[in-house]
This record gives structure tokens, C-alpha cells and sequence, in this order.
């Protein structure tokens, strides 16, 4: 039996809107004598990760135990907190082409929510990245208490869309979300690029 189409659409930030330029970390990291991609292998170690989206950390508290375990090889925790401060400043950027989509598709009176495993400076984030009024909902993970992939995640944001599961399309760039997602009755789109926007637009435009 075919899915019902999608009257809400559901959109990950990072790796989907919002993208960095991973030479900013490179180059805290070469500044700093650290190896290449430690910055970012500390800070999603799962153990320190999973507190910050679920909100039971800060963001602050988050960072800071990032530094206290790069301490030892910069050799100052001072100096630590400072290279973890100068990574932390850069906050990326948001991809014109799929803003531009989803202005669109908001156009068109179907809602749009931002589902993201995020901290507690999501808001201050979405603020710089003149992203603030671009969506219906926002469904933050340190909000909401469980993060995707949980099924929890997802109740919590159909609900925030007041749409069903079934009529809900998601999209993320990670296997895990997208299958977290189904499990919880949506449909899901695995994003690898804007080539991915002509499927989206068909997936939501009205048969007939």
C-alpha cells in the first residue's frame, strides 16, 4: 500500500543546513600542536556527547570537559580552554541552496520543523546564522530530553508539527537517524547533497 504524502517536513542541521569548513578546526589544531581531527574525536566521544543533547550538561560544561582532556597535550589547561574557545567561535554556515528549498516548501503552506540532536546554544546558533524564523518548530534533543534515533525523538516531534508520523518526511544525512525515523512510522530520506532536492520537491508536491 503506498505512504500517505507528506504534509510536514521534517530537516536535520548539520550535514543537511548547516555545513563547516573543517579547515577552522585544522588550523586550532595545527596553531596548537594538536593532532588532526582530535578536537572533534573528543567532543563526540559518546560518553561526553550524549549528557549535552539530552540536556542533562551545558554546552559550556560540554566544552569544558573538552578542554580539561586536551590539557595534557598542550600542556596547560589554560591554553586548552583557550584553543577550545577559538574552535568553538566558528559556528558554520547554512547552505544557501537547501534555505532556499525550504522557503519554498514553507510557500506552499506545508510545515516545516529543524530536528536536531543539539545543546542548549541551538537558539543563540540559528540567531547568528540568520536562521531564526525560518522553520514552523524547532525540536531541539537537549529540549526534549532524548535524542534521535530514539522513537521519543520523533513522538515528540510530530507532535511539536501536530502532523502523524505517516505524514511526516524527514530528512538527515546519517543511516541511523533515517532508520530511528522509520521505526517511528515516518518517512525518511537519507541526504548526501543538493542533487537530493529533485526527490524532495516530488515527495512533497501534491499528485494531480
Amino acid at each position: 500500500m503506498a505512504r500517505e504524502r507528506a504534509t510536514a517536513l521534517l530537516v536535520d542541521l548539520d550535514g543537511v543546513l548547516r555545513r563547516f569548513d573543517p579547515a577552522v578546526a585544522a588550523g586550532v589544531e595545527r596553531e596548537y600542536g594538536l593532532s588532526d581531527g582530535v578536537l572533534g574525536e573528543i567532543a563526540t566521544q559518546w560518553g561526553r556527547l550524549q549528557p549535552v543533547l539530552t540536556g542533562r550538561v551545558s554546552h559550556a560544561e560540554w566544552m569544558s570537559s573538552v578542554a580539561d582532556a586536551l590539557a595534557d597535550s598542550v600542556g596547560d589547561p589554560e591554553r586548552a580552554r583557550t584553543a577550545v574557545a577559538q574552535w568553538q567561535r566558528y559556528r558554520g554556515e547554512a547552505d544557501p541552496e537547501v534555505l532556499a528549498f525550504l522557503r519554498e516548501v514553507r510557500a506552499t503552506g506545508i510545515r516545516v520543523g529543524l530536528g536536531t540532536n543539539a545543546t542548549d546554544v541551538l537558539d543563540a546558533d540559528l540567531t547568528a546564522l540568520g536562521l531564526a524564523d525560518e522553520f514552523d518548530v524547532v525540536v531541539n534533543s537537549s529540549v526534549v530530553g532524548f535524542n534521535k534515533p530514539a522513537k521519543e525523538y520523533f513522538q515528540a516531534a510530530c507532535a511539536a508539527l501536530a502532523t502523524a508520523p505517516a505524514r511526516v518526511l524527514f530528512v538527515d544525512d546519517e543511516d541511523w537517524a533515517i532508520r530511528g525515523a522509520r521505526v517511528a512510522g515516518l518517512s525518511a530520506y537519507r541526504w548526501s547533497g543538493p542533487a537530493g532536492l529533485r526527490y524532495l520537491r516530488a515527495a512533497l508536491t501534491p499528485a494531480g
